[in-house]
């Protein structure tokens, strides 16, 4: 299933994509949301992020390739950050550039993961039980600020613009990471093209590794990190994250 948010006249509603029309549900999708017979355009409705996460838990250097390119070494353990609330930005939302910040902002095209139900300590073996689905992340990035003070590498102000952490458009359930593949496009142009199995940590250790460290709650998405081919958004372009079965993740920035 493809589950989705979205927001008409009457308020924000919980639906499932099928095809070009949405079926309203009701109830929560982590709690057994269930269909109500109505059934609306997808034209006809307003993208909301898919699921409201308590955190956005975002990984560096994760993918094997990236690794070797930029010669950083094979972490022990999975090197994270967090994104917040104010970061967090629906399919078809503009990404506005920062006032505060003039120099280049990157794209990140990476897998989300999307936790199910609440867990602490999780097993891996136990740890695709906690994932309810994926979905598509831009990680937005404000590079020249990451090492511009020696003494603070400031993680959380590079990453953490208004609208620099948008994903979505839904989360697709019942699919194998390892057989998915992350294409981003800059107005139009494949810029990044990587498998999910090249991963170093995969989601099931994700999971398993962070709930150690954080208890990971419903609607929480594990952004997986990204690979070669991230670059600059220019002012007025668009990008696109696409993965086959979850669908394509557009924003434009300027």
């Amino acid at each position: 299933m493809l589950w989705m948010r979205f927001s008409r006249q009457r308020g924000i509603e919980v639906g499932i994509l099928d095809g070009d029309n949405v079926q309203v549900c009701s109830g929560d999708p982590f709690s057994g949301g269930k269909p109500t017979g109505e059934a609306l355009p997808a034209s006809e409705i307003q993208w909301e992020t898919p699921c409201v996460p308590s955190k956005m838990i975002a990984l560096w250097n994760n993918f094997h390739a990236a690794a070797t390119k930029f010669a950083l070494g094979i972490p022990p353990d999975p090197l994270f950050f967090l994104k917040g609330a104010n970061s967090f930005c629906a399919h078809g939302s503009v990404i506005a550039a920062p006032r505060s910040y003039r120099g280049r902002v990157l794209f990140e095209g990476e897998l989300g993961v999307v936790i199910g139900k609440a867990g602490k300590d999780i097993a891996v073996a136990d740890a695709p039980a906690y994932i309810f689905g994926y979905t598509c992340v831009n990680d937005v990035t404000a590079v020249d600020l990451l090492k511009a003070d020696p003494s603070f590498p400031q993680w959380t102000r590079a990453k953490g613009f208004d609208a620099f952490g948008p994903f979505g458009p839904v989360i697709a359930t019942d699919l194998d990471p390892a057989r998915l593949t992350v294409r981003t496009l800059v107005n139009g142009r494949e810029r990044q093209s990587y498998p999910v199995s090249d991963m170093i940590f995969s989601p099931a250790e994700l999971v398993s590794l962070i709930s150690r460290d954080m208890t990971l709650f419903p609607g929480d998405v594990i952004s997986c990190g990204t690979s070669v081919g991230a670059g600059p958004i220019p002012s007025g372009a668009t990008v696109e994250v696409h993965i086959e079965g979850i669908g394509t993740l557009s924003n434009r920035y300027q």
